[in-house]
């Protein structure tokens, strides 16, 4: 056990704080972005993009690199990455620098997501890593809650660049803290160069397909084609190697398989609920954009309130249960999020929206829990990759649902129908975490 696990507990917590800041500011600064490097706002939108294509293409190399050379080096490398990335973004002269920059920024944060986890999982003790999993969930949260503030409030006193360059003290701070972390000596076979390449080439085909979808779907077709085909690939190659790159070996786990079956359909929507919100409010109840914002923010509150009770009770109720109650809870809440009353009252969705992140905390910190007890500890990067592939395909697939909804229905309507599907989407996710039928055997010791 490592001497310091209050340090460096803190390392991998300042690090994911870091990458949600990082996503969180860029959003709320895109039309400020625009503006300054005279873009488009479409051309804009490829700020984001590639940041999240980054973090597609990397986050399963990541976690195989960190099973095979050492979680804590793989991660270490990754904060240095992400470092540089925002340097180059501070000092970006155009929008195709900046855009650059970020495709490294999501490579750096690709290893801080893949093996955060994993390295809790080596600092506390079994029994305690729903704790630390809810741990985890309350930085992200408040970070999430926070960044929206943070990043108006900077741009009200300093140029753009700043909010790059405010990750450079606190990725310094999370570097000196790291040296806290557990190492950890060569385990698994090194993925091949090969895979990698097939593996990147899949998921940047997926990524520009999700961007193209509504302005050119031959081209999105063709490229999920491209994709799909890569990945066959893929899994052709790596099915006979020892640690693959796509761990088939640990997705025979029934329990696994639905666990992240699970969490691509509760990220599909909670990411269209969390889309549909905003413009709901704006566009529908007539709200500026301040009160809007205000309106918004019980959900990640929520979600930070719940998760330690939610990490506590990951420890005593069988996950199937806790997931399929937190997945109830939260389908619930969009479900009469979308329905229209004679009022309308604006302040009627608060109590919802707590209700919201209530239920997405407690699925989240459970399912995630029963994610990384069903594989052996030295196997935990590859389960941080899988986990992080499917929340990143799960927002993806929630973002293009209400793109095509704006597109098909209009801003009018497009809301409460999102709204509607996003409940959905989540209740099939608890029913495919009541599918489980129990927890997970932890394999720490395996």
């Amino acid at each position: 056990m490592n001497r310091r696990p209050a340090l460096a507990i803190g390392a991998v917590l300042a690090a994911m704080v870091l990458v949600v800041l990082n996503t969180a500011m860029v959003t709320v600064a895109l039309p400020t972005l625009a503006t300054a490097l005279q873009a488009a706002p479409a051309s804009a939108t490829w700020i984001l993009t590639a940041h999240q294509a980054a973090l597609l293409m990397a986050l399963l190399p990541c976690a195989a690199l960190g099973d095979s050379l050492g979680h804590r080096r793989v991660f270490t490398w990754g904060v240095w990455l992400f470092a540089g990335g925002s340097l180059l973004c501070v000092l970006a002269p155009s929008l195709a620098w900046l855009v650059a920059a970020r495709v490294v920024q999501g490579f750096g944060a690709a290893a801080v997501m893949a093996l955060g986890v994993a390295l809790l999982r080596q600092v506390v003790a079994p029994r305690r890593l729903g704790a630390a999993i809810a741990w985890n969930a309350l930085a992200v949260a408040l970070s999430s809650a926070a960044s929206p503030v943070i990043g108006a409030a900077l741009l009200c006193v300093a140029d753009w660049p700043w909010l790059f360059a405010l990750h450079l003290p606190l990725a310094a701070g999370v570097l000196l803290a790291a040296r806290a972390l557990p190492t950890s000596a060569a385990g698994a076979q090194r993925p091949a160069l090969t895979g990698i390449l097939l593996n990147a080439g899949a998921f940047a085909a997926l990524a520009g397909a999700a961007a193209l979808v509504i302005t050119a779907p031959p081209a999105a077709g063709l490229l999920l084609a491209c994709g799909a085909l890569q990945l066959w690939l893929l899994v052709r190659r790596e099915r006979s190697r020892r640690a693959p790159l796509i761990p088939l070996d640990l997705l025979a786990d029934r329990s696994l398989r639905l666990s992240l079956i699970a969490s691509v359909l509760c990220f599909a929507g909670q990411t269209a609920g969390t889309i549909a919100l905003p413009f709901l409010l704006q566009h529908n109840l007539g709200l500026g954009t301040w009160i809007a914002g205000l309106l918004l923010v019980p959900w990640p509150l929520s979600v930070a309130i719940t998760a330690p009770l939610a990490g506590r009770l990951a420890e005593r109720i069988a996950t199937a249960r806790l997931c399929g109650l937190g997945g109830a809870c939260l389908a619930l809440g969009l479900g009469l999020c979308s329905l229209p009353q004679a009022a309308d009252p604006a302040l009627r969705l608060v109590p919802l929206t707590l209700l919201c992140g209530f239920g997405f905390a407690l699925f989240n910190v459970a399912n995630n829990r029963n994610l990384f007890l069903a594989a052996p500890t030295q196997r935990s990067g590859a389960i941080g990759g899988l986990q992080g592939s499917a929340r990143l395909l799960g927002q993806t697939a929630g973002g293009v649902l209400m793109a095509l909804l704006f597109e098909r229905c209009g801003v009018t309507c497009a809301p409460r129908i999102g709204l509607g599907v996003a409940a959905l989407l989540v209740l099939l996710s608890a029913l495919a975490s009541l599918l489980q039928g129990g927890t997970s055997v932890d394999r720490s010791v395996a």
